[in-house]
C-alpha cells in the first residue's frame, strides 16, 4: 500500500523554483543543542504543544531554547493562509482544543518563564478568528503564573468584526501584531491579508488600552526600498505603535517567496537609527531579529524607555 504524505504547502506546488541563495557569513549560526536545548522540546512533546521556533524554521530556536526559552504556537499546526513567506502548514486545521491553555499555562510554569511570547496560525475557518482562545489562554497562563507577563503574537481577524476586543479584554501586558512587508508586496507576500487592516488592529489596541505595549514586526529581503520601510515606520508610529523589529528574510524552500538580495548589518543599523528617530520606545533591527528573540530582555528595555520618557514629561 502506498502511503501518501501530505505537502505542507500545497498552494505553492505549482510555483516554479527560486535558487535559494548561499547565505552570508553575518547570517550563519552556530548549531547548538545543548542539555537544556533537548530538557526544552522534552517538555513541549510532554504538552502536547507546537512551537513557532519549529513551526517556522526559526534560525534562532538553538540559543532560545538552550536558554528555555519558547515561543508557544497554539490553535494547532495548520494555518488557513498560504503567505509566500512562511513556512508554517498551509491546509485545514483541526477543532479547537479546550485544554490547551491550561496546557500552555502548565508549560510555562514549568520552564520558569518571566516573560512568554504565545502567537498562534490563522484561523479563518472560526467565527472570530480564535480570539477568545487566546483570551483564555492569556487568562489560564496568567493564572498559574501571576508573576509572568505575557505577549501575544495575534493573526489579524480579518473579516471578524470586532473579535479582537476579546483578546484586548484579557489584557496581555504586550500585544504584537507583524505587518511583516511594506503595502506594495502586500499581493504576493500576503495575499490572504491587507496592510491597513493589520494596522487598524493594531491602532485599536492601543485606543482599547493606552497602557498596553504594542509592538509590529517587518521582515526585509522581499524586495523592498529603503523608502518602503520609513513609510511603514511611518504609519506604524501613527498608529502610536511601541516597538518595532526588522529581521532579514530566509526563504524556506524553493517554493517560498524569493530573497530579493540579504541586507548588511549596516544597513540593519541605520534601520534602528531611523526607527529611533521616528519615536519608537524601542527597536531590534538585526538580520537575525525574530518577533520573539530575546522577548524578555526586549521587554525590559520597553518598560525602562517608558519610564523614561515619563520622567522627562515625554509622553510617549
Amino acid at each position: 500500500m502506498t502511503i501518501q504524505i501530505r505537502p505542507r504547502h500545497p498552494e505553492k506546488a505549482h510555483k516554479a523554483d527560486s535558487a535559494i541563495p548561499r547565505k552570508p557569513r553575518w547570517i550563519r549560526k552556530k548549531k547548538i543543542e545543548s542539555a537544556e536545548y533537548y530538557e526544552t522540546r522534552k517538555l513541549m512533546r510532554q504538552h502536547d504543544l507546537a512551537t513557532v521556533c519549529e513551526e517556522a524554521a526559526c534560525p534562532n530556536i538553538g540559543e532560545c531554547w538552550s536558554k528555555r526559552h519558547a515561543t508557544m504556537m497554539i490553535m494547532g499546526e495548520v494555518c488557513t493562509r498560504g503567505c509566500s513567506f512562511c513556512n508554517v502548514t498551509t491546509g485545514r486545521p483541526d477543532t479547537l482544543d479546550a485544554f490547551e491553555p491550561g496546557r500552555v499555562a502548565a508549560a510555562v510554569k514549568k520552564l520558569g518563564l518571566r516573560h512568554v511570547v504565545i502567537t498562534s496560525v490563522d484561523r479563518d475557518d472560526l467565527a472570530d478568528g480564535g480570539a477568545e482562545h487566546i483570551a483564555q489562554t492569556i487568562r489560564a497562563t496568567r493564572h498559574q503564573n501571576p508573576g509572568t507577563t505575557i505577549e501575544v503574537l495575534t493573526p489579524d481577524f480579518l473579516g471578524k468584526g470586532d473579535a479582537a476586543q476579546a483578546v484586548f479584554e484579557a489584557a496581555p501586558d504586550v500585544f504584537n501584531h507583524n505587518l511583516e512587508t511594506v503595502p506594495r508586496l502586500y499581493p504576493h507576500v500576503r495575499p490572504g491579508a491587507r496592510y491597513y487592516t493589520s494596522l487598524r488592529l493594531l491602532d485599536d489596541a492601543k485606543r482599547a488600552n493606552p497602557q498596553l505595549f504594542t509592538k509590529s514586526g517587518i521582515m526585509v529581503g522581499l524586495g523592498e526600498t529603503l523608502d518602503d520601510v520609513r513609510q511603514v515606520m511611518d504609519d506604524l508610529r501613527a498608529a502610536q505603535v511601541d516597538f518595532l523589529t526588522v529581521g532579514q528574510y530566509l526563504q524556506p524552500t524553493p517554493k517560498h517567496h524569493r530573497i530579493d538580495r540579504f541586507w548588511s548589518p549596516k544597513e540593519f543599523a541605520q534601520l534602528e537609527q531611523i526607527a529611533r528617530s521616528k519615536g519608537f520606545l524601542h527597536v531590534s533591527a538585526t538580520p537575525l531579529t525574530r518577533s520573539s528573540f530575546h522577548a524578555d530582555e526586549d521587554f525590559a528595555a520597553l518598560k525602562e524607555a517608558r519610564q523614561m520618557a515619563l520622567a522627562k514629561g515625554i509622553q510617549p
